[in-house]
This record gives C-alpha cells, sequence and structure tokens, in this order.
C-alpha cells in the first residue's frame, strides 16, 4: 500500500516528466480570434488599444520614458513618435522578450529631424520588459522611446498583431 506522501511525490514525479523537467512554457502564443485590424496609442492615459474594426479586442497599460511630452524629433531625445504607422517587423529574439517594431522614421520625421540637423533615430518598438526582472514595472516609465508591456502581455500583443497593422500614436 502507498502512502499519501509517496503517491504526491509520484504525481509531482509524472507531471514534471510530462511537462519536460524544467522545460519553459513557449513564449508564442496562438491566436484564432477576430483580426487586429488597428493600434492605437494614448500617451498621456498610457494605454494601448488593439482594435477590430470598431470594438476593442484588448486594453493593455503601457511605459514610455520619462521625457515623453510631444512627438519625437530626433535620435536621442527619449520620446516616443506621435502619428501613424505600421507595425514593420516581428522579433522573436528581442532583448525585450518578443517585440514588434513600429515605422518610424516616416518621410515627415526625416525632413523635421534634418532641419534640425539631426538624426531622426529609429527602433522603435512596443516590447516585453525583457523577462529577467519585474524592477522595470516598479517604474512608471523606463524605455528610451519604445513602448513597453509586461512579458506575458507582448506574448499576446505579437500573437494577435500581424505585420502591416497600422498604429496611430496620439499625444
Amino acid at each position: 500500500m502507498h502512502s499519501r506522501r509517496s503517491l504526491l511525490g509520484l504525481s509531482l514525479a509524472s507531471l514534471l516528466v510530462a511537462r519536460g523537467a524544467g522545460a519553459q512554457v513557449s513564449k508564442f502564443r496562438s491566436y484564432d480570434g477576430p483580426p487586429v485590424t488597428q493600434l492605437q496609442v494614448f500617451k498621456t492615459d498610457r494605454k494601448l488599444y488593439l482594435i477590430s474594426g470598431e470594438k476593442v479586442l484588448k486594453t493593455y497599460r503601457i511605459a514610455l520614458s520619462g521625457n515623453d511630452k510631444g512627438h519625437k524629433r530626433w535620435e536621442g531625445d527619449g520620446r516616443t513618435p506621435e502619428g501613424t504607422y505600421m507595425i514593420d517587423f516581428r522579433n522573436p529574439s528581442s532583448a525585450f522578450h518578443l517585440s514588434l517594431r513600429i515605422s518610424y522614421p516616416n518621410a515627415r520625421d526625416v525632413a523635421e529631424a534634418k532641419a534640425l540637423g539631426r538624426k531622426p533615430g529609429g527602433d522603435i518598438f512596443i516590447h516585453g520588459g525583457g523577462g529577467t526582472t519585474f524592477l522595470p514595472w516598479l517604474r512608471r516609465d523606463w524605455t528610451a522611446g519604445c513602448i513597453a508591456v509586461k512579458d506575458r502581455e507582448i506574448e499576446e500583443i505579437y500573437a494577435m498583431v500581424q505585420l502591416g497593422t497600422p498604429i496611430f500614436i496620439f499625444a
């Protein structure tokens, strides 16, 4: 007859074998809901909305930079751009867990930065926190111009948003 303790040990061992001892859950999720037709970011409210047609599918609290008043004007200003862009690259190997690149700079952004004698910069992403710590979330804003969400949230967003999806970023 097995004791309660040995049955518990067997159950735990079986679970580890079934899951693959030490295996991690994949960061790649599947999504079979309505297509995301646009993203909307409201910087002042620190909100990201995933929208299908007229319906908001998901809402996320976001982190930006601490210097995020106004439109991004040049490389290194720490601001998130404002305007209409699109998702133009998916990075499954991002240092920030997963990431989706925003098509900044556009022709207007390049011209404005050039008029100021500056480079417009680039590499503006929606990304996770990097998975190594929760500490960035102890601070309200911590990016250098990107839009950050929690790792489990970027997993959802990454599954739901396709290349070419428009993103509207408002003040």
